[in-house]
């Protein structure tokens, strides 16, 4: 037989091979498939692995799980033109006095209304009402609703789910859900305490380029100058050995001439020139405190965190030449300085994370932790009932059939079928939980359901040594499989689509399963069958 006659006599056990070669390399090679992310040494500490790659997610490595009501209020349904959008915005800013990211008008296109949201929860109804009145809009305290929309929510879903990815928390996962009348969110992170999840979710991540610099009176101003939007091309935390600091390396957006507008606002301030370079003395690098006093006037560029500086440095002499030319706007990036490799880290996941649209409700949140030392044993049983259930699987199918050539390709196939969705897993690093291990038992429960349709189809009319026979017998067997397989992916979709907890993780697993099974292990089964039931 010519090889190209064989690999398309046998390129289903051939694709299966493949698939359990490329699981293994994803489970057992160190990176797997995909490498590990490059953390800091603190972060890198959670990211080691161990015989595999397979990552866990809270109910089998312990970890905290966090449910917290969102902080805010908001009204919709806003009669008024699309165009009042900033203006409404600016209104609520200036009547509130309300922080930085604290409020946001938004516009729906659907109905062609504007909704409000404040984030503020010193700021009641009724001021709220009244701050939308001076607005212009017709509003009473009555129109206020108690906490945000469900577009504010599924930001702070995305931008809570970024910033656990990027600190290096594997197997964390971030969803709502809805108790009584109350959205939460919930935040489930393995091999973390409360009191470290707490820290993390309280960050808000608000960060802010802001110019400090006197005015016309002399009198030190501080004016914010970029923003989160206004940043694109975000890097990772770097150090310049030559230099010897920390910073993370961006670009200004070109959306709206932010960079030639950033550009020209330093030139008018008088950072670019005379005194305005290489002047700010405001940190005390010794204790990295901020000390106003220390001397003036300074004009420096503070990088803000949550209200927090981070750091303050002066305009150097060469980023300060190509602004006055007007040169830096046509290549508008320059490096965000921090004072220590950590606080580059944060700033970076920050960055990148986004702000989180607004704050969480700690006074009413629902906080559960699972110890290490009870998922350790979660783990332990997983593996002695995954062993169990090997051991009788097998005994069964010999016993039903009384035939090697039958039996032990059946449970190979359906070992090779869990070890694909391992690989799979760690190669998506998708954490495994206890809702996903379910969802292993049942996908080898129905793929040898499956194999053994399979089996006895073919061996239940007598004599298949002819292939014709095989393959006619196959096909009708595969027509009964392709159907339970559909009805059963039909069935379990909408699990998989709605945040639904640990009912999700199952049917996603589930509806792998019984892709691959379709696709991959049972046409190979029955391949291995013909090779060994029928004449050559």
């Amino acid at each position: 037989m010519s090889a190209i006659a064989f690999l398309k006599e046998n390129w289903r056990i051939i694709t299966l091979v493949v698939f359990v070669s490329a699981a293994l390399v994803a489970l057992f090679i160190p990176g797997g498939i995909i490498a590990q992310q490059e953390l800091p040494a603190e972060e890198g500490e959670r990211a080691e692995q161990g015989l595999t790659n397979i990552e866990y997610g809270l109910g089998l490595d312990g970890g905290t799980r966090v449910a917290a009501p969102v902080v805010g209020m908001h009204v919709d349904g806003l009669q008024a033109d699309p165009e009042q959008q900033g203006e409404i915005q600016s209104t609520l800013y200036d009547e509130l006095e309300l922080e930085t990211a604290d409020a946001i008008v938004r516009f729906d296109e659907d109905s062609r209304t504007l909704s409000a949201e404040v984030f503020d929860d010193s700021v009641t109804p009724a001021e709220f009402a009244a701050a939308l009145q001076a607005a212009g809009l017709d509003v009473d305290e009555g129109d206020v609703s108690e906490g945000v929309t469900a577009e504010t929510r599924d930001e702070i879903v995305e931008t809570i789910q970024i910033k656990i990815n990027e600190a290096g928390l594997s197997g964390g996962q971030v969803t709502q859900r809805l108790s009584g009348d109350t959205w939460f969110i919930v935040v489930e992170v393995p091999d973390m305490s409360p009191e470290e999840l707490r820290a993390l979710l309280q960050e808000r991540g608000v960060v802010e380029i802001v110019g400090h610099y006197p005015d016309e009176d002399g009198e030190q101003v501080n004016e914010t100058l970029l923003t989160r939007d206004d940043l694109t091309n975000i890097g990772s935390a770097s150090y310049n050995e030559e230099r010897g600091y920390h910073y993370v390396p961006v670009t200004v957006t070109d959306v709206d001439d932010r960079a030639f507008e950033y550009q020209e606002r330093l030139n008018e301030l008088g950072f670019t020139t005379g005194e305005g370079l290489q002047n700010c003395d405001i940190r005390d690098r010794e204790t990295g405190t901020v000390d106003y006093d220390r001397g003036q006037p300074n004009y420096c560029l503070k990088t803000v965190v949550d209200g927090e500086v981070v750091d303050a440095h002066s305009m150097g002499s060469t980023l300060g030449a190509n602004m006055h030319d007007g040169e830096w706007a046509a290549s508008p990036s320059f490096e965000m300085i921090t004072p220590t490799q950590q606080d580059a880290f944060a700033l970076a996941v920050n960055l990148q994370a986004g702000e989180l649209r607004a704050p969480l409700d700690f006074e009413r949140d629902q906080t559960f932790m699972i110890s290490p030392a009870l998922a350790d044993q979660f783990k332990e049983f997983s593996l002695l009932i995954a062993v169990l259930s090997v051991l009788t699987v097998s005994g069964m199918v010999y016993l039903r059939y009384r035939d090697v050539r039958v039996a032990a390709p059946m449970v190979l196939t359906a070992l090779a079928e869990v070890v694909i969705l391992l690989g799979l897993a760690a190669a998506i690093r998708m954490p495994l939980d206890l809702s996903h291990i379910a969802g292993f038992i049942a996908v080898i429960g129905t793929g040898v359901d499956d194999l053994i349709i399979i089996a006895d189809e073919v061996m239940s009319e007598g004599d298949v040594s002819q292939r014709r026979i095989f393959d006619s017998r196959f096909r009708k067997a595969f027509w009964v499989i392709g159907a339970a397989a559909a009805t059963t992916i039909v069935a379990l979709s909408p699990l998989a689509v709605l945040s639904l907890g640990d009912l999700r993780g199952f049917a996603i697993i589930t509806i792998l399963g019984v892709l691959i099974g379709v696709l991959v292990t049972r046409p190979a089964y029955g391949d291995i069958l013909r090779y060994l039931l029928t004449d050559r």
